[in-house]
């Protein structure tokens, strides 16, 4: 594909996310999604649980806790706004994948109309463009961080073996911590 089109596509895709998000997210720090606690729809308050929708059920949850949604609101934004400069989208990218797909999961879960869900679909695919023009960068990036040095074989096994067995050690220390924790401060 010519390289100027690709930076098009990619500008685009990068900017549209960006334009969406940053009103989703600026939606929640704002009260324009979920219904807070303490401000439940009349017809919300006085429903019965079990005769609520997925919908109404999902978005009262998502609103009982202000720090959830300033958490959510927060991350979606610093996501969007990485993605506008060159130096940072795809740390962007990478901040809004694992969000996107719990909207996804979220919306095909507990909603029964798909206008969001189609919407969030959109952006994540968007957000898998961005990275495919950016592949070389990616690869490298995975490559630096996986690349291990070899070492010659006799010695390496035995202190393998030995730093394994101290992990698991430290490990059951650190278990055995959090569950004294978990203890005293409930399940």
């Amino acid at each position: 594909m010519n390289k100027k089109i690709s930076h098009y596509l990619e500008l685009a895709a990068r900017w549209h996310v960006f334009f969406l998000l940053f009103i989703y997210g600026s939606g929640k720090l704002l009260g324009g999604q979920f219904y807070r606690r303490g401000h439940l729809p009349d017809e919300i308050a006085n429903t019965p649980l079990i005769e609520l929708s997925g919908f109404d059920l999902a978005w009262s949850f998502m609103g009982y806790s202000y720090g959830y949604i300033l958490f959510i609101g927060i991350s979606q934004l610093l996501g969007a706004f990485l993605l506008l400069f060159e130096k940072t989208k795809l740390l962007g990218v990478l901040i809004l994948i694992p969000i996107l797909t719990n909207i996804i999961v979220f919306d095909m879960i507990f909603f029964d109309k798909y206008g969001a869900l189609a919407s969030a679909i959109l952006y994540f695919l968007l957000l898998l463009l961005i990275l495919y023009f950016n592949k070389d960068k990616l690869k490298k990036a995975i490559q630096s961080l996986t690349y291990v040095k070899k070492e010659p074989t006799t010695f390496v096994i035995m202190e393998k073996w030995k730093t394994a067995l101290i992990v698991a050690l430290i490990i059951g220390i650190i278990f055995g911590v959090e569950q004294i924790f978990v203890n005293l401060l409930g399940h």
